[in-house]
């Protein structure tokens, strides 16, 4: 069935689309809901008590009482292709499998990282491009995790993607994580996503809608090419629609005709008007390209801390207490 509808999904007109994205499930595929990412597999602690003279390791018992996890921190771990469907004129999205009974084992939020082959190197060694993705699949699926990759003309491992087939395996290890977010950790999260910088923002956007005690209000700018680059538009649209508490805003490079949305990149007047202000109760979240980053925040420190923060961001008082860089 997962087959059926990822073909459907590639052929499907716009109103089809968001069917597939945002509205009700399909018969036979309840299953199959585009949220923010894999679910959490529930921390084990590592800890030891004394049974009489026995010495038992808890960690043991609650492998095989808790829920199984797939994914391995110091391993890499082969998971196979079941589909793709494309989403957009460079955008597709990928479906791996594995054990039915197990969860991917991800907090929100989190990345996975990915490796190819990429020939070998001057002793004979397999070379490999390594590359981090934020899998969009519902916390809680289990047998399944789903990415979803902007493939680049000279991108090594989105064309590695590309290439791939049903029935192909990519070696994943993981879990990456990135910020760790708790139901009404901030009364305000605000969002400045580029192309597929969507990804995280989708992650914490679906962790807090899927709980009704989460009161956080989330304001969502989203900029992008032209139109056609608006990666899972309607369902944003639905969930914008249906929780009050959840705002989004689009401006586009080129706009169409018939665009009504924003045009030209981000501006302090966007932010301004469309994100919270500076507060302790405020946390902005950015992701998106290079320059992107440098305008909006400045990126991450060469050794992937979060760096400083610079650009319109600071020119408008937030500080790096409120900042957060995918």
């Amino acid at each position: 069935m997962a087959t059926t509808f990822f073909r459907r999904l590639a052929k499907a007109t716009p109103p089809s689309f968001t069917d597939a994205f945002g509205g009700q499930p399909k018969a036979g595929f309840a299953g199959f809901r585009f949220s923010a990412i894999a679910a959490v597999a529930g921390g084990i602690s590592s800890y030891y008590y004394f049974s009489e003279s026995n010495l038992v390791h808890l960690d043991q018992i609650n492998e095989e009482t808790g829920p199984k996890v797939a994914l391995k921190s110091d391993k890499w771990i082969g998971f196979k292709l079941q589909d793709t469907a494309r989403v957009s004129h460079n955008t597709q999205l990928f479906r791996f499998s594995f054990d039915p009974t197990s969860k991917l084992g991800l907090d929100v939020a989190s990345c996975i990282l990915t490796r190819a082959p990429l020939g070998q190197d001057a002793e004979g060694k397999t070379k490999y491009v390594i590359r981090p993705y934020t899998p969009i699949s519902d916390p809680d699926a289990k047998g399944y995790f789903d990415l979803l990759i902007k493939v680049y003309p000279e991108g090594k491992m989105s064309q590695h993607f590309a290439s791939l087939k049903p029935g192909d395996v990519v070696e994943v290890k993981g879990p990456i994580e990135k910020l760790r977010y708790s139901p009404n950790m901030k009364k305000h999260i605000g969002m400045i996503a580029g192309g597929t910088g969507i990804t995280p923002m989708l992650q914490v956007i679906e962790a807090i809608l899927k709980k009704p005690d989460d009161n956080t209000q989330v304001s969502l700018l989203y900029a992008n090419v032209s139109p056609d680059d608006i990666l899972l538009k309607q369902k944003l649209d639905i969930l914008a629609a249906s929780h009050p508490n959840l705002k989004v805003f689009y401006t586009v490079d080129n706009p169409s005709k018939n665009w009504k949305g924003g045009a030209g990149y981000i501006s302090k007047d966007m932010v301004t008007k469309g994100l919270p202000g500076p507060g302790e109760d405020t946390l902005i979240l950015v992701c998106g390209p290079p320059g992107m980053m440098k305008h909006i925040s400045g990126d991450k420190a060469k050794d992937y801390s979060q760096g400083e923060l610079t650009g319109i961001l600071k020119e408008l008082g937030y500080t790096e207490q409120m900042v957060y860089k995918f």
